[in-house]
């Protein structure tokens, strides 16, 4: 099984969002991520080469941006952002994947 850990900014991502949509994004990081993060899925997938992370999940309209330490059996979450559209917005900033 898995752990997660949160980079100090990815923390912060979190807190910008309603207490119900941080209950949603936690709760989906545990059943999704702690047995086989590395499994694309409808909701995961694997990203091209880019400074952020090199993995996705999905929660709806949220994007948990993601590395996995296979070896030491931990998942770090890099990043926390939302979608509207075709828009992704990190830390109030638009961002280009």
């Amino acid at each position: 099984m898995f752990q997660i850990t949160f980079t100090p900014e990815a923390i912060e991502d979190i807190r910008r969002f309603k207490k119900t949509e941080r209950k949603q994004i936690m709760a989906t990081l545990e059943e999704q991520l702690s047995h086989a993060p590395a499994t694309e899925t409808r909701n995961r997938k694997r990203l091209r080469p880019n400074q952020l992370a090199e993995w996705e999940l999905r929660v709806g309209r949220f994007r948990v941006f993601y590395d996995i330490d296979p070896v030491n059996y931990l998942i770090k979450v890099e990043a926390v952002g939302y979608k509207e559209g075709s828009r992704l917005s990190i830390r109030g900033k638009e961002y280009e994947l």
